[in-house]
């Protein structure tokens, strides 16, 4: 019987393929090709070579009569001549001739009105693996679905194809085609996936989400934006609560629903303490650890950052105890913009007006902090539209808009949760206590600050609870937790300024109301 191989693939015919395994034989084939070894407890853990992360400036979009129409062309989305990605596709093919390719059947989207077929081909046993963890294991396959071709070990060449350099992240929405070459990294994979979802569902009436979801045990639905490090996937991975995802979700006319099958966790400094249920998944067989450190006998150190800070687990999403099995819930009652602020000047906690939730949606900010990355000596504001920026090919406006439209129609309420620094900025303040971040997302879930007095807060114009239960009444206003107010007020002011300087590059076209929102104004 001749086997059936996407037809943008046409090098499969002449690579030894083997298809659809399950975990246990993923596993033993990436041992098998010294891709990785086995830690306590079952983890396969793997290094990803040089990329320990996305590579934002080596992705690209092809430029043709659809994408010229929809994209918002810039640094983000970077566009590629049709004949130059021809060319990737054609070498990337050629270079299967002889090698062995694990072909991987599956899907994204749990809604089955919004399900696509994702076929993922990849010469490492390993993101086959995590491929099987992190999409939906549905092997129906069908029209319309999206290819991705995956080989670290090709090298794109830039006279030849366009690219910046050895790295390519190239997406062709209208064939509906994905090349990745020359990075080792996972996660490039599931998003390159979300990026056209992010693209298409649009067009079917569906707001594509970079957030994370769950449910309480009578249905009331949350969702929690936020960047990377803000607690998007620890505040969702709550035990009272069933998880329905921790990345990527859809929000139609139906309600919400997972976009995956799987978790991508950051396990830095993971804990069983703080993180039981993230700790308990990310240590059993079948689990993918990139680039997470193993001590003597296979023990795991999650503490250990020397690789990289930007350590993951992969692992799907029934490995969490009390996860949804249908990855769909109703409309949202509550929505959180989770920041992780290490400036040390914005409240824990704040309500949000429907036009301070399209500029915070909008700015999507965080800071990162001294030391996590090469070069960054003190704290530094990252803003990120839709808290999702680098996945997104139209404007950000588009996305706002279909959210605002949404929060109406739903009556549904929105919160600033700052998961960041307080008393000063990082190196000086500390970082808001777990425990108290943890008792103001309950308070916020269960309505127990509906009948809470909001004051102002002068610096941002953010409505902050008087009282929060469980949480010291002090922390709740930051200017009262520095040593010196007045440095309080210059740091907050320069904050302020930068929210405006962003939201004036990343949003022209919006709204006065949602720009006269923004903190500040």
């Amino acid at each position: 019987m001749t086997e059936s191989f996407p037809a943008s693939l046409p090098g499969l015919a002449h690579a030894t393929v083997i298809r659809d395994l399950a975990p246990p034989d993923l596993v033993e084939h990436a041992l098998r090709a010294a891709e990785g070894h086995l830690a306590e407890g079952g983890p396969l853990v793997v290094h990803t070579g040089s990329a320990t992360g996305r590579s934002p400036d080596d992705r690209y979009l092809v430029r043709d009569d659809l994408s010229e129409a929809t994209v918002a062309w810039g640094e983000v989305n970077r566009p590629m001549e049709p004949d130059a990605f021809e060319r990737l596709r054609v070498d990337m093919n050629a270079w299967l001739d002889g090698r062995t390719v694990h072909l991987q059947t599956l899907a994204a989207g749990a809604d089955p009105s919004l399900r696509t077929p994702v076929t993922v081909a990849c010469e490492r046993a390993w993101h086959a693996l995590f491929a099987y963890n992190l999409f939906l294991r549905d092997r129906r396959g069908g029209p319309g679905g999206w290819t991705v071709l995956d080989l670290p070990s090709f090298r794109a060449d830039p006279a030849l194809h366009g690219t910046r350099g050895p790295v390519a992240v190239a997406l062709d929405l209208k064939r509906r085609l994905v090349l990745i070459a020359g990075t080792g990294y996972g996660g490039e994979i599931k998003k390159s996936i979300f990026s056209a979802l992010n693209h298409g569902l649009p067009d079917r009436g569906t707001l594509p989400m970079h957030c994370s979801a769950n449910a309480s045990r009578d249905g009331r639905v949350a969702l929690f934006f936020g960047l990377s490090g803000t607690g998007k996937t620890t505040l969702s991975a709550d035990p009272d609560r069933t998880l329905i995802g921790d990345d990527e979700h859809a929000w139609s006319d139906g309600g919400i629903s997972n976009l995956e099958g799987g978790c991508y966790a950051k396990v830095i400094h993971l804990s069983p303490d703080h993180e039981p249920e993230i700790h308990a998944a990310s240590t059993r067989f079948g689990t993918v650890l990139e680039n997470v450190s193993t001590l003597a006998g296979g023990r795991i150190d999650f503490a250990d950052a020397e690789r990289t800070e930007n350590t993951r687990a992969a692992y799907p999403l029934e490995f969490v105890v009390g996860s949804s099995t249908t990855g769909m819930a109703g409309h949202p009652d509550r929505i959180v913009f989770l920041t992780a602020d290490a400036f040390g000047v914005l409240p824990p906690v704040a309500k949000l007006t429907r036009d301070q939730a399209m500029a915070h949606f909008l700015s999507g900010y965080t800071a990162k902090v001294a030391g996590t990355e090469r070069g960054v000596d003190q704290p530094t504001a990252t803003f990120s539209a839709c808290f999702g920026a680098p996945f997104l090919p139209r404007p950000a406006t588009l996305y706002a808009r279909l959210l605002g439209e949404r929060l109406e129609r739903h009556g549904t309420e929105v919160w600033l949760l700052n998961t960041g620094w307080t008393g000063g900025p990082a190196g000086v303040g500390h970082r808001i206590p777990l425990p108290s971040t943890r008792a103001m997302v309950r308070a916020i879930l269960s309505g127990a600050l509906e009948d809470v007095p909001l004051d102002e807060d002068a610096a941002f114009g953010l409505r902050v609870p008087r009282t929060v239960p469980g949480v010291p009444d002090a922390l709740l206003r930051p200017r009262e937790t520095w040593d010196d107010p007045s440095a309080y007020d210059a740091q907050a002011a320069d904050l302020a300024r930068r929210f405006g300087e962003n939201f004036a590059k990343v949003a022209p076209d919006a709204p006065d109301a949602w720009r006269a929102a923004l903190p500040g104004a």
